[in-house]
């Protein structure tokens, strides 16, 4: 929620508003596509994992509440990231003056945010554990419902996630093309949670990359390639 209120926060400031050519109104009713787009897409994702990871098809058969359990726990980051964009395309029908570059790019500016919240959260909550880890060095930890020593993985990844925030701040005071700003922020997600892996202990692994990395790596060919065709477009909302 804290991530949330952030986001609408800049995008409500009279610049963002300007820029969007949205109304405060307007961009509350984006927060509501966005927040529906996460949870929606955050849970779906989860479900399959689950499945995948602990063959486990028969239990959401039996039990199809579980499949919207959230409250229990349980969302995928890459599958809310496929619900907001998602969410986007669904606003943009209905604001066909706005770009999505133009939207992205203030969506993304405090993302890291809600992002970094989150993992704390996970660290709070004893979710997401770190691998093993030599029990003698000081930033290993024990979990209260996990064996042995493990990294908090949570907490290194809350770090990575909040020092992308000062990169996309002063870059969007340079005022580049638009759509750079959500771009790069796109494939610094990527890198991020691909560094992050390294710590967190994986529920898929397939030819030594974990299962989020497979879908976090792609994220940065991908960001760079937008960023590269955002420069050559060079079109510019003031």
């Amino acid at each position: 929620m804290v991530g949330f209120i952030c986001v609408y926060l800049w995008m409500n400031r009279p610049a963002g508003r300007r820029r969007l050519g949205l109304k405060s109104e307007e961009i509350q009713d984006f927060l509501v596509y966005a927040l529906v787009g996460v949870l929606v897409g955050g849970r779906l994702l989860f479900v399959i994992a689950d499945i995948i990871s602990r063959n486990n098809a028969s239990d959401y058969l039996q039990h199809p509440v579980n499949i919207i359990a959230i409250w229990q726990g349980g969302m995928a980051f890459h599958g809310g990231l496929i619900g907001v964009i998602i969410a986007i395309a669904l606003f943009l029908r209905k604001h066909r003056g706005l770009s999505f570059n133009v939207l992205a790019d203030e969506i993304v500016v405090l993302l890291p945010i809600g992002i970094a919240l989150t993992r704390v959260v996970n660290f709070i909550n004893d979710e997401l554990p770190g691998r093993l880890c030599d029990p003698d060095a000081p930033y290993c930890i024990q979990f209260p419902n996990y064996d042995g020593y493990r990294y908090p993985s949570q907490i290194f990844e809350a770090i990575l996630d909040i020092a992308v925030l000062p990169i996309l701040l002063i870059l969007y005071r340079r005022r580049p093309p638009d759509g750079v700003v959500a771009w790069t922020w796109f494939a610094l997600y990527g890198l991020t949670r691909s560094i992050a892996e390294i710590w967190r202990q994986p529920d898929i692994v397939f030819l030594g990359l974990t299962g989020a990395q497979w879908l976090a790596l792609p994220m940065i060919v991908i960001g760079i390639a937008f960023i590269v065709a955002a420069m050559r477009r060079d079109v510019r909302t003031a």
